[in-house]
């Protein structure tokens, strides 16, 4: 997991935030801002697997005839 720090917003900002989210899936305003910064700047997601743990999946893959 990512290293995290805290960051400040204005009060209204922060309230405006809480608003929206109610009744969504979103779990906390933390939540919200890092969806909405991965959405604009996708390159920092984290790959789910290794370059290495792909060429494995790939060749169990293939090695299944689905490749």
């Amino acid at each position: 997991m990512s290293r995290t720090i805290p960051i400040s917003l204005p009060l209204k900002v922060f309230e405006k935030i809480v608003e929206d989210i109610k009744g969504t899936s979103v779990k906390s305003v933390e939540a919200f801002i890092e969806a909405l910064v991965m959405q604009k700047y996708p390159e920092l997601n984290e790959p789910i697997y290794t370059e290495e743990e792909e060429e494995l999946i790939k060749e169990r893959l293939r090695k299944l005839g689905y490749l």
